[in-house]
């Protein structure tokens, strides 16, 4: 069965040099976790049962593990630039850049951004995030993938001379790391 589609509904036309971070406020009826790459609006398709448990699980355990000073936080975007404010599935920043009523942050204040990766998002999980994160010096990176369902972690750290990530492990069933706090994760579990 396919859908018609609604003729009522206006998309939003881009600007001719494409979007900049502040529309992202300004637009009306964005979707949620609408995200801007490169000027252009990402539109992002609705989480799968994995996805979800593999937030909820990375969040709730970020959260024990953070010292004080850190803050684990979902659903903000990180002012990259003029033209990309990306939203991290979750991210560890400074409680010194929170304030209520604030929708994004600059990356300084960032020190971990996370991406579960999922079909439609690929190539920008694998490639274009972290590029962009790592060249506005966001210290860490996880990226999460599915392996028969599994979570599989894979770990990058920044290298400052080069502005890049280098990876430092791949976990599957435990992800226990020193930095940029001690964590000790149990990616067994499926709840």
């Amino acid at each position: 069965m396919s859908v018609e589609p609604d003729s009522t509904h206006q998309w939003p036309r881009p600007p001719q040099d494409g979007y900049v971070a502040d529309d992202l406020d300004r637009l009306p009826n964005l979707p949620p976790h609408t995200e801007l790459i490169d000027g252009s609006l990402i539109f992002v398709s609705p989480h799968t049962f994995f996805h979800m448990r593999v937030l909820r699980r990375l969040e709730s355990q970020l959260v024990l593990a953070a010292p004080t000073g850190w803050e684990v936080a979902r659903e903000m975007t990180i002012v990259l630039g003029k033209k990309d404010r990306p939203e991290p599935d979750v991210m560890v920043l400074s409680t010194d850049s929170s304030t209520d009523g604030q929708t994004s942050v600059p990356p300084e204040d960032v020190v971990l951004a996370v991406e579960v990766v999922s079909a439609e998002s690929r190539a920008r999980d694998r490639e274009t995030k972290p590029r962009k994160y790592a060249g506005a010096g966001i210290p860490h990176f996880w990226r999460v993938e599915s392996e028969d369902g599994r979570p599989v972690v894979y770990v990058y750290e920044l290298d400052p001379a080069t502005r890049a990530y280098v990876p430092t492990g791949i976990h599957r069933e435990q992800l226990k790391l020193s930095v940029p706090f001690p964590v000790d994760i149990d990616l067994s579990v499926r709840r």
